[in-house]
C-alpha cells in the first residue's frame, strides 16, 4: 500500500494495515490539525508516517524534544479549539506526567487524544508499566483496542468523546496491537482544510484563567468539574458499543471479562477448545462500566478476568461484586490463575483457565529427541551494535584509557542511558552499570560523583541529550560535580527508526530547521572542558578520555559521527585480512567485537556484506593483519 492512500482513501475502502497505520487513518478521519510526539517503540511508526503525510493531511506535525513538550503542544492546540493528537510509548507518559495530569483539570475545547503504547514483556523498554493506572490517576477516559479496525475507530471516536465532555481521552495500545496487521474499513474524513497561508488550520484561544490557570483558587473547582465529567462518562461506558458481550454459549456457569490484546487470546482459547464460556470485552474500560459488568455477572458462578500486566479490571470487578452483593468467584492474577507480569499468549491463558476447568488433555505433543537437541543447541543471540557503529569505538577507547591510567574496572562507574548505546552493557565493553530513564545518565553522574570516590563516565545520545540531558548538566556544573559526560552524537534518533532531532537541520515534516549545537549548549551550561572528537580516530578517543578522567570538574566529550544506517551514506570498501601478518592475538574479535569480524576454523574472517569500512579494526590490530579495502 502507498502510504498516501491513508489520506486519499475513501469511505468503504478496505486496506490491510499495521495497527499504527490504522491509528494514523483514525487521526486523518477525525480531522486533526496538530500532532506532536517524541519517538518511542512501539508507537514510533505513527510519527514516521505522519512526518511523510502531514502536509497532504493538513496537519502540523513535529518531533518534539520530549514527551512533555509534545503533550503541551497538543494541549494548547486543543485549548485553541483545534483537534490535536499526541502519542508516545508508555514510559514517555512518565516524562509528560506533570502537564498530562493538569490537562484533565483544565480540559479542552477541541478534541485531544493521547495514544500511549504499552510494552508487555519489555521488548524495547525499561519497564512494563500499565497506562490504565494513569487513566485512574488523572481521571481520564481510556479506550483499549484489540485489533486494527478498533484502533482506527477508537481513535476517531475518542475525539468526539473529548469534545463532548471537554476532556482529553487516552487510547491504550500494546506492542501486539500496534504491530499486528488486519483489514481496516475506512470511514468518512472530517474537513480540516487550512484557513490561512499555512497548510494546517489555525484556531483561537479564548482567555479564561478560571479554566486554564490552576492556581489553588481555581483548581479546586476544576477538580469538581472533572468528577462531574467522569460520572457522566460512566453512563456512556455502560452502554458503549465498545463494551460488548461475545456470546459463544447459552451456558451461564462461567464467563470471561477481558480487554485489549488479551481478548484475542481468550477468544482463541474458547474457540479452539470448544469452551462454553461467554466473553465480556471491555474496549472502553475507564470509567469502569460497573452496571454493564454487573449485568454480565449476575447469572454466572465463576468469572475469569484476562488482562495483561496489572490486575486493574480484576480489582474493579471485585469491587463491583462487593457493591452489588453478587456471589461470583473471580479467577485472575490476584488468585494466581494468571501471571502478574509479562505479555500473554493463548498458551498462557489456556494454562491459567485449565487450573479451574481441567479441559486440557494430558497427552500433550512432545518433541522428538532430535528436535529437543536442536532446541538446546540453538545459540543465544543478544542484540549487538552494528558493524561500523561509532559507539563501539568509544567503548573500546574508554576501556583502553582506563587501562592506561592504571585504573581497574571497579574504579569506574558507567552511567548509561536509553538508546542503542545501552548495548555497551555487553562484553567486552561492560560499559553500563546503572540506568534509570531517559536522560538519567547525567543526573546519575551527579549523584555518583558525590556518593563515591570512583570515577564516573556517563553516556547519553544526541536525541536523549536534547530530551532531558540539559537540565542535569546545568545541575552538574552549578554543584561542582566531577564526572565525564559522553554525548554520542550519531546525527539521528537511531534506536526508534532514524527520526530527526534538534541537532540536525531538518524538522519533523522534512523542512529546513535551525541546527542546535550540542557543543554550544555544553559551553552555555558552563562546562570548561568540551571536546568534539571523531570516534573512528582511536588515538584521539583514548587521549581525550585520559584527559577528561583526570579532571576535577564536569567534562563533556562529544563523539560526532553518523549512524551507519542513515540512508544515503556511502559505505567505504570492506577491510581486508592479511593472513600472513596475523599472530592470532584475536583482539579484533575479543576486544573490539565487531559483528563483521569472526574467527572460523581458526582463521579471521571478514563479512564483507556487513563491514562498512570504518577502519577501527585496523587501528586495533598492531600487526598489519587488517588493511583498508580499495
Amino acid at each position: 500500500m502507498n502510504l498516501k492512500e491513508l489520506v486519499t482513501g475513501v469511505s468503504g475502502e478496505k486496506q490491510f494495515l499495521l495497527g499504527n497505520e490504522a491509528a494514523v487513518r483514525g487521526v486523518i478521519e477525525a480531522g486533526v490539525s496538530i500532532a506532536a510526539t517524541y519517538p518511542g517503540t512501539p508507537s514510533s511508526e505513527i510519527g514516521n508516517i505522519l512526518s511523510v503525510l502531514a502536509k497532504d493531511a493538513n496537519i502540523y506535525f513535529e518531533f518534539s524534544t520530549n514527551e512533555k513538550v509534545a503533550m503541551e503542544v497538543a494541549a494548547t492546540a486543543a485549548a485553541s479549539g483545534l483537534r490535536s493528537f499526541t502519542f508516545m510509548k508508555h514510559v514517555g507518559l512518565n516524562a509528560s506526567a506533570d502537564s498530562f495530569m493538569t490537562t484533565a483539570y483544565s480540559g479542552v475545547n477541541g478534541g485531544m487524544v493521547i495514544l500511549s503504547a504499552d510494552d508487555p514483556s519489555l521488548f524495547s523498554s525499561q519497564n512494563e508499566q500499565d497506562t490504565r493506572n494513569y487513566a485512574k490517576l488523572a481521571n481520564m477516559p481510556i479506550l483499549e483496542p484489540s485489533n486494527c479496525q478498533e484502533v482506527k475507530d477508537m481513535v476517531k471516536y475518542a475525539f468526539d468523546l473529548s469534545e463532548q465532555f471537554n476532556i482529553p481521552v487516552i487510547v491504550r495500545t500494546t506492542t501486539r496491537v500496534s504491530h499486528m496487521r488486519g483489514v481496516v474499513e475506512f470511514g468518512e474524513v472530517s474537513d480540516n482544510s487550512s484557513n490561512n497561508e499555512n497548510h494546517w488550520r489555525r484556531g483561537h484561544f479564548n482567555k479564561d484563567p478560571s479554566k486554564y490557570v490552576p492556581v489553588p483558587a481555581f483548581a479546586g473547582d476544576m477538580h469538581v468539574r472533572l468528577w462531574d465529567k467522569i460520572h457522566n462518562i460512566e453512563k456512556i461506558t455502560n452502554k458503549s458499543e465498545f463494551n460488548r458481550e461475545v456470546v459463544l454459549t447459552d451456558n451461564k456457569k462461567y464467563g470471561i471479562i477481558t480487554s485489549s490484546s488479551a481478548y484475542n487470546y481468550a477468544h482463541d482459547v474458547c474457540k479452539f477448545n470448544n469452551l462454553d464460556i461467554n466473553i465480556l470485552k471491555l474496549g472502553f474500560s475507564y470509567p469502569f462500566p460497573q452496571e454493564k459488568v454487573a449485568e454480565f455477572l449476575k447469572d454466572i458462578d465463576e468469572v475469569f478476568v484476562v488482562e495483561e500486566v496489572d490486575p486493574i479490571i480484576e480489582r474493579d470487578t471485585l469491587a463491583t461484586i462487593g457493591s452489588k452483593k453478587l456471589d461470583v468467584s473471580v479467577h485472575g492474577k490476584l488468585d494466581g490463575t494468571f501471571p502478574l507480569y509479562h505479555e500473554f499468549n493463548s498458551d498462557i491463558v489456556a494454562d491459567g483457565m485449565n487450573k479451574v476447568l481441567n479441559f486440557k488433555k494430558s497427552d500433550e505433543i512432545s518433541l522428538s529427541p532430535s528436535l529437543e537437541k536442536l532446541q538446546a543447541d540453538i545459540p543465544s543471540r543478544a542484540p549487538v551494535l552494528c558493524a561500523g557503529c561509532p559507539h563501539r569505538a568509544m567503548y573500546y577507547g574508554v576501556n583502553k584509557a582506563i587501562e592506561e591510567l592504571g585504573l581497574t574496572p571497579d574504579d569506574v562507574i558507567f552511567a548509561s542511558d536509553i538508546g542503542c548505546y545501552t548495548l555497551g552493557i555487553n562484553p567486552p565493553y561492560n560499559a553500563a552499570d546503572y540506568l534509570l530513564s531517559m536522560g538519567s545518565s547525567v543526573g546519575d553522574g551527579c549523584g555518583f560523583s558525590v556518593s563515591t570516590d570512583q570515577k564516573v563516565v556517563s553516556y547519553i545520545g544526541d536525541s536523549t541529550f536534547f530530551h532531558s540531558g540539559v537540565s542535569p548538566l546545568i545541575n552538574a556544573v552549578h554543584n561542582k560535580h566531577n564526572f565525564v559526560l559522553t554525548v554520542l552524537d550519531n546525527r539521528i534518533t537511531a534506536m526508534t527508526g532514524g527520526q530527526p532531532n534538534p541537532g540536525i537541520p531538518i524538522d519533523g515534516m522534512g523542512d529546513e530547521a535551525p541546527e542546535i549545537s550540542i557543543r554550544k549548549l555544553a559551553l552555555a551550561c558552563g562546562c570548561d572542558y568540551v571536546r568534539v572528537i571523531n570516534p573512528f580516530n582511536l588515538d584521539q578517543v583514548i587521549k581525550t578520555y585520559k584527559e577528561a578522567l583526570e579532571r576535577e570538574d564536569t567534562a563533556v566529550i562529544i563523539s560526532k559521527a553518523p549512524c551507519t544506517l542513515i540512508k544515503g551514506l556511502t559505505k567505504k570498501p570492506p577491510v581486508k585480512f592479511v593472513e600472513g601478518n596475523c599472530n592470532n592475538c584475536d583482539k579484533c574479535v575479543s576486544e573490539l567485537a565487531c559483528p563483521a569480524i569472526s574467527k572460523i576454523n581458526g582463521k579471521i574472517t571478514i563479512d564483507t556484506a556487513q563491514c562498512d569500512g570504518c577502519n577501527v579494526c585496523i587501528q586495533v590490530c598492531k600487526y598489519g593483519a587488517l588493511e583498508a579495502g580499495r
